[in-house]
């Protein structure tokens, strides 16, 4: 069995008749998070690189910035709870929530409608390249093979898929991968992000704070993350299936001017002054 699944019985429905049958679910539990000895929050999760997902949850809220405010991570045996310390005292941990529209109990301590500046990033990529991409993601996503019911994001840098993760709740996926970066020192910056789930004003937050320009799902954005995608230059594509997309925010990253012809040809992604990257 994957870890992150159990084994589950259940009755088949169909014109046949009816039939008893055993498959897979996913898990879901509660993950406490500590700072400094004191509760912060609980993300329910699959229970999967659950230090990744406290460390990336402290990451994309703000709470740490670099490797060196982390003195040490603890999980504690039954794995239910992450112990993170860090090298110097917060005065406070916040405290106002925001419940957001990810699944699996999405929240933040953010202001999501806060003004950022826009990414500097010059990165640009093919269409063709992501639905490669997207491809070898669904291709690695063993636990939704398995079992279903579960949401996978990646981070793609250069030469294919750097890291992938999944979880039931969307949210959670992005902080995986942004403790799986801090953790593996992979700065995801410049990279592209693809995820099975809808993009919402929160999943855009976290890939800002990422400082990720292309942003990939195979489903709908909400009209928050629209408009921030469009004042932080973020290039915004939905419904990534097959042979077509749906660029939302900036098409000029991928190589889109306007009025142009939605066919497209080639694959790889380029950055001025740099080699072309597979």
């Amino acid at each position: 069995m994957v870890d992150g699944a159990v084994t589950c019985q259940y009755h088949l429905i169909n014109q046949a008749g009816v039939q008893a049958e055993e498959g897979a679910v996913p898990v879901e539990s509660p993950l406490l998070v500590f700072v400094n000895g004191r509760e912060l929050t609980t993300l329910m999760c699959t229970p999967v690189e659950v230090k990744a997902l406290a460390l990336g949850f402290l990451l994309n809220e703000g709470i740490i910035d670099r490797r060196e405010d982390v003195q040490a991570v603890t999980v504690c045996r039954q794995g239910g709870c992450v112990d993170v310390w860090l090298g110097y005292s917060l005065p406070a941990l916040p405290q106002r929530r925001i419940v957001t529209t990810g699944c699996a109990g999405g929240m933040t301590f953010e202001d999501l409608q806060a003004e950022y500046p826009p990414l500097a990033s010059t990165l640009t990529v093919a269409p063709a390249q992501l639905w490669d991409w997207m491809t070898r993601l669904y291709g690695a996503a063993t636990l939704h093979r398995l079992a279903g019911g579960v949401h996978t994001a990646a981070l793609a840098k250069r030469d294919g898929l750097w890291l992938l993760v999944e979880d039931v709740g969307q949210h959670n996926t992005l902080d995986k991968l942004h403790g799986m970066a801090f953790l593996d020192n992979i700065d995801p910056c410049d990279g592209v992000l693809l995820s099975t789930g809808r993009i919402s004003s929160e999943m855009l937050n976290k890939a800002r704070r990422m400082q990720i320009p292309v942003v990939v799902s195979r489903t709908a954005p909400t009209d928050l993350s629209v408009l921030m995608a469009r004042a932080w230059n973020i290039a915004l594509v939905g419904y990534l299936r097959h042979d077509r997309m749906t660029v939302y925010a900036h098409p000029w990253r991928l190589g889109i001017e306007p009025g142009a012809p939605a066919i497209f040809q080639g694959n790889g992604i380029s950055e001025p002054g740099k080699e072309q990257l597979r």
